[in-house]
């Protein structure tokens, strides 16, 4: 970034953190249609006859196109070419597009209808028709939600780089947990206010994310209006004969300039391992409150909203520590040790307690704290900024991975290993499952995240990145 830019920014606080409130809201109320579904899971059972696979089938609709046909790394190439006004209408446009349909899949009688694709003479799958078109709307939402969350960390990026960088990524960060909390804790009393409507609540967060919508418009009109200033800047000083050095701009060949880079990786890596321990979990986690600590449905849901709301308070506390102090790679290790922790104790058959899933739900949201908090402001100290967008959105394509198979992989265990027979929920029969193993698989998850920290760390050693340095170069008026 220019000389110009650094300046201007320095000189408006107001507006570093107004741009900060308006696009992490618009993230928000993706974030919310994001799980508003997980608490859900038993009602989508009792009544639309949908099984743990097609649960799974479901949630891991979420990166297919993002995975599959690359819409993730196309959307950050989008961003570093296009600019992040653009791209975030654009990706907000999808998300409405893809929960149209995705409320209107769930919501429809499809009766016992099933799609069956065949290619050449092979069959590809079957699958509930029902269950087809919910997963078809959440894989195109996928795409907008993955495209407005690199954009929102782009545009961090660009108002607060040299400042309070990963407080504001900290802040960011909170903004879609609350959006987790909101689903976690609503969806299903909503549902049953309205009825026992599955879909309902999916009609209310698209209002949300209309308002989403408004507030990234009046973001476009504050950056445009920087950017105007900061042009103004530039052609004085080049009339002063204080020329600036040219912008470097985006080509695609600097993917694999972000490939060579050996901390990219490690960091991509911890990534994916570590998220894919928290968001499958959520999927699952009100089915585990009610299965194994035996909470009632009404309340399934709190404990785990728990997690996004001690985010809220923890992920900017954190990320205002590694600002002031430094030690980023440090804070990595210790999250992923403290999820490690936190799932072996889930797994424990004995541990039954309502209390003790509250505990270990707090202590899973300090871990989801520590390691995003020094995570994503990490990224620009390994990556140049006009490949940025390119390298987020590389970073979120191989976590979609994790994001799309893991609850895939929970929902195949629970139905071929864990079922152990017939529990009344409601007053209604349904199929009870021992979660020891899925826990398992979550606790080795975690394990390889201390791994690729460790690597991190001495790669930041070797290269000095300055993961371990604070982000504040000097003070503000914040």
């Amino acid at each position: 970034m220019t000389e110009a830019l650094q300046r201007k920014l320095s000189d408006s606080p107001a507006a570093r953190w107004t741009v900060l409130a308006l696009v992490s809201f618009t993230m928000l109320t993706g974030y919310v249609i994001t799980d508003v579904m997980a608490p859900l899971k038993t009602m989508f059972e009792q009544q639309l006859g949908w099984d743990s696979n097609d649960y799974g089938i479901f949630t891991s609709g979420y990166g297919l196109f993002n995975i599959f046909l690359l819409m993730l790394i196309f959307g950050g190439m989008i961003l570093d070419k296009k600019g992040a006004r653009f791209t975030g209408i654009l990706s907000v446009g999808i998300m409405i597009i893809g929960t149209l349909l995705k409320y209107w899949a769930i919501s429809a009688d499809f009766g016992n209808a099933v799609s069956t694709l065949n290619l050449f003479g092979w069959h590809v799958f079957s699958m509930k028709t029902q269950v087809l078109y919910a997963t078809l709307g959440f894989a195109i939402f996928g795409v907008g939600v993955e495209m407005i969350g690199i954009t929102a960390n782009k545009v961090v990026v660009k108002w607060f780089t040299g400042r309070s960088l990963a407080l504001a990524l900290g802040l960011n960060v909170a903004a879609g947990r609350i959006g987790t909390a909101i689903a976690m804790s609503g969806a299903y009393p909503y549902a049953k206010l309205m009825g026992g409507d599955p879909a309902s609540p999916l009609l209310l967060c698209l209002c949300l994310l209309v308002i989403g919508l408004l507030a990234f418009l009046v973001f476009n009109v504050m950056d445009r209006n920087l950017d105007r200033q900061i042009q103004t800047e530039e052609h004085a000083d080049q009339a002063a004969g204080h020329p600036h050095e040219p912008k470097e701009e985006f080509k695609a060949s600097d993917i694999f300039v972000i490939a060579r880079i050996r901390a990219f990786w490690y960091i991509t890596i911890l990534c994916v391992l570590f998220y894919s321990a928290v968001f499958p979990f959520l999927k699952y986690a009100s089915e585990l409150m009610i299965q194994k600590f035996h909470v009632s449905t009404n309340y399934a849901g709190l404990i785990p909203s728990l997690l996004p709301f001690g985010n809220i308070l923890l992920t900017p506390l954190f990320g205002s520590i590694y600002d002031r102090k430094g030690r980023g790679a440090t804070i990595m290790i210790i999250g992923a040790a403290l999820l490690v922790f936190v799932h072996l104790l889930f797994s424990i058959p004995m541990l039954t307690a309502s209390w003790v899933a509250i505990v270990l739900i707090l202590l899973l949201g300090a871990a989801f704290s520590l390691v995003p908090s020094a995570m994503w402001p990490s990224v620009p100290k390994i990556i140049p900024y006009n490949m940025l967008g390119t390298a987020y959105s590389m970073i979120f394509w191989i976590q979609n991975w994790g994001l799309s198979g893991v609850p895939l992989l929970i929902g195949w265990v629970l139905d071929r290993y864990c079922i152990t027979g017939q529990i009344m929920i409601d007053g209604i029969p349904s199929t009870q499952f021992d979660y020891t193993l899925p826990m398992i698989i979550f606790t080795l998850f975690g394990v390889f995240s201390i791994l690729f920290a460790l690597l991190l760390k001495r790669e930041d050693k070797k290269k000095g990145y300055g993961l371990e340095r604070p982000n504040i170069v000097r003070n503000e008026a914040q």
